[in-house]
């Protein structure tokens, strides 16, 4: 039986300097969908690849004092060895300047020629090097590039010209009757308001004032445009155009391509440019353009002029490449804009990887290992709890699978984060040590057999997203071949009892908060591989150095400013037993917990910060001290009368409580 085809592309990144960890984003994402269709049974052709021509290559290559191939060879080097440490799994890697590409450009400038697509006349208007891109007087934005915001030179220079306003109609006439082809739908409205309806002026496709790239063959004076140049590549990488029969088949076999992964400054390359010049070429149209948002820092876009781009290989050399990818994936909302903080990367390490799944993985290994000899035991019968879990985790594939058609990524993670925490909670409420103790042979080997299927069908899913760390769970817990399989999530009790589990080291080690966000603060800005200058790293490290001290500064202004209080001060401070009745996540807010405190003589609604120490389940029923007094407030859109008190130590955070004999709604004095 033959397999259904997938063909997923990423933009061909321009290699005039190394990536930073924005560009890792595209790839990782387009990997886990590729993994995931690989999963589910397709033949996928997943391409990413570089853009290899233009002025600005030509330029940083003279002031680099290096031979542009000897350049870019490095860069490409570089960049290859960053994908191989993500665990990108692409199927090819193109590069504008192979002769595969530059052939097929040759013959399809001059073919458009031919059929007067493509003109001679001569270009006036306004160019923006670093974004190669041309703009009308209209498009700036106070003067300069409104992709980049920096200045564009006035250019008038002998150009071909591609005849875009002939195929508008028949553009528009596709994006009506295919609504999914750009996603998300604002990307749509955007490229028809901006640059459609205002009159969509033909092309400018050659150049002569630089002679870096593939040149026409009728008239060599002149350089392709790279936009023509740089797009094709999706179709001359699977064969289009050329002498091999064996490559014109894989052609025919994957094209049209299913989704072109693009960041959302070049969809309109993508969705307007690359339709028309498909169009006239008689070829079938992608299928989908998605253009997600930017991984921005706190103080805007990543820019190495900014300082604040972050290396991808220093963040893997020290958290791994499944952590990053995690994070990556889970953090931001495919098709918005993300921000990276130091913060939210240690939260999630900690949290979501070693104190859900690393210790759900670690002790339920640790108690078969405990109670039955490291053997995984045959199941006896099935009971409520053990019911509702193995629900859930069926239901959960089916939800997964429907948000990753939709290339919901993080929405994909967060509903096997359910399934994570639930079977953690499914410990607490089993005990099985307990069990053990009471001598209970048949419902220990019940709880124990569930609490690793459950852990088999978490590993199965999570491979496109963390494909070393599904690999070795499932290692781990001796999962035979068939069982590894998509397909063997659609039913509970694929894993073999009998073999046994090796316990080994934690997957993922809990992180020093303070340790890993001074690390972070270093690491920001750090420029890192090919490139890099002592000067440059010498600015870099006295800016570390500032930044350092003026953080020991604050901290010990702040805690000199911490003044003793009166006993007048603190009385002030209304303190009661209160009992939580109910508690529940909200949406959105992965530190929220909305509970519902009876005081005795009122029921208050209080948002509290705790759900990444305490499941809702957990808190129902325990007394605590509450604060009565505070001002209202509203967190995340959700009333909050008065705070629950807690103590910490390191990581570690408990509920103040009180004894039994107290009724709700006491003075706490």
């Amino acid at each position: 039986m033959t397999k259904p085809t997938f063909y997923i592309t990423t933009p061909i990144y321009y290699p005039n300097d190394t990536l930073h960890i924005g560009h890792s984003y595209t790839t990782v994402a387009a990997d886990a969908l590729a993994r995931y269709k690989r999963l589910r049974g397709y033949d996928v052709m997943y391409l990413t690849g570089t853009d290899e021509h233009g002025q600005k290559i030509q330029q940083r290559a003279k002031q680099a004092g290096k031979d542009v191939m000897e350049f870019l060879d490095e860069i490409i080097a570089w960049i290859r060895d960053l994908w191989d440490r993500l665990d990108i799994s692409y199927d090819d890697f193109i590069r504008t300047t192979e002769p595969r590409h530059t052939k097929v450009v040759e013959d399809i400038f001059e073919r458009l020629i031919a059929q007067g697509d493509i003109y001679l006349d001569a270009y006036e208007g306004w160019y923006c090097t670093p974004c190669e891109s041309f703009w009308l007087e209209r498009d700036l934005k106070d003067g300069k590039c409104p992709d980049c915001g920096r200045e564009v030179n006035f250019v008038r220079e002998p150009s071909y010209f591609f005849r875009m306003s002939k195929y508008v109609d028949r553009l528009l006439q596709y994006y009506e009757e295919n609504p999914d082809f750009i996603q998300p739908e604002s990307r749509k409205n955007e490229m028809i308001n901006n640059f459609i309806k205002p009159g969509l002026q033909d092309l400018c496709v050659s150049r002569t004032s630089f002679d870096w790239g593939v040149h026409v063959r009728s008239n060599p004076k002149h350089v392709v445009y790279v936009w023509l140049d740089a797009l094709t590549n999706y179709i001359t990488a699977i064969g289009y155009g050329s002498d091999n029969p064996e490559e014109r088949a894989k052609f025919e076999r994957y094209w049209p391509a299913n989704v072109h992964f693009v960041g959302k400054e070049i969809v309109r390359f993508h969705v307007i440019y690359w339709p028309i010049i498909l169009m006239a070429l008689g070829l079938p149209l992608p299928k989908k353009v998605y253009g997600h948002g930017f991984l921005l820092m706190k103080d805007g876009k990543m820019s190495k002029s900014k300082g604040n781009v972050i290396d991808p290989k220093l963040l893997i050399e020290r958290y791994g490449s499944d952590a990053i990818r995690y994070f990556l994936l889970r953090e931001i909302p495919f098709g918005q804009d993300g921000v990276f903080t130091p913060d939210s990367l240690v939260e999630r390490l900690n949290y979501d990887l070693a104190n859900d799944l690393g210790n759900l993985v670690h002790r339920t290994a640790a108690m078969i290992h405990r109670f039955n000899r490291g053997v995984i035991p045959h199941p006896g019968s099935y009971q409520t709890p053990d019911i509702e879990l193995r629900d859930l985790a069926l239901q959960v594939v089916k939800d997964v699978e429907a948000h990753l058609d939709e290339m919901q990524f993080s929405l994909a993670l967060t509903d096997i984060w359910k399934v994570v925490r639930q079977a953690n909670k499914y410990i607490d409420d089993t005990a099985p040590w307990s069990l053990h103790k009471q001598g209970d042979v048949e419902r220990l080997n019940t709880v124990l057999y569930t609490m690793a299927e459950v852990i088999r069908m978490i590993a199965v899913q999570i491979q496109p997203f963390l494909p070393r760390t599904g690999v070795e769970i499932l290692r781990r817990y001796q999962v035979a071949p068939a069982a590894r399989e998509w397909s063997s999530l659609y039913k509970f009790g694929e894993l073999e009892a009998g073999v046994v589990v090796e316990l080994g080291e934690p997957l993922f080690p809990r992180l020093d908060i303070a340790e890993e966000l001074a690390a972070l603060a270093d690491l920001t800005g750090k420029k890192a591989g090919v490139g890099s200058s002592s000067n440059t790293a010498g600015q870099t490290a006295k800016t570390s150095e500032k930044e350092s001290q003026k953080v020991t500064e604050t901290a010990q202004a702040n805690a000199e400013s911490k003044s003793l209080i009166g006993i007048d001060t603190f009385s002030q401070v209304e303190l009661r037993v209160g009992q939580i009745q109910s508690a529940e996540r909200i949406e959105g807010a992965d530190k929220l917990l909305k509970l519902q405190v009876d005081l005795g003589s009122e029921v208050r609604q209080i948002v509290s910060g705790i759900a990444k120490h305490f499941t809702p389940e957990s808190l129902v029923g325990q007394r605590v001290v509450v604060v009565t007094n505070l001002k209202p407030v509203k967190l995340r859109g959700v009333q909050s009368n008065g705070m629950i008190l807690a103590a910490s130590e390191g990581d570690t955070l408990k509920l103040v409580t009180v004894p039994e004999g107290l009724p709700n709604g006491a003075i706490v004095k």
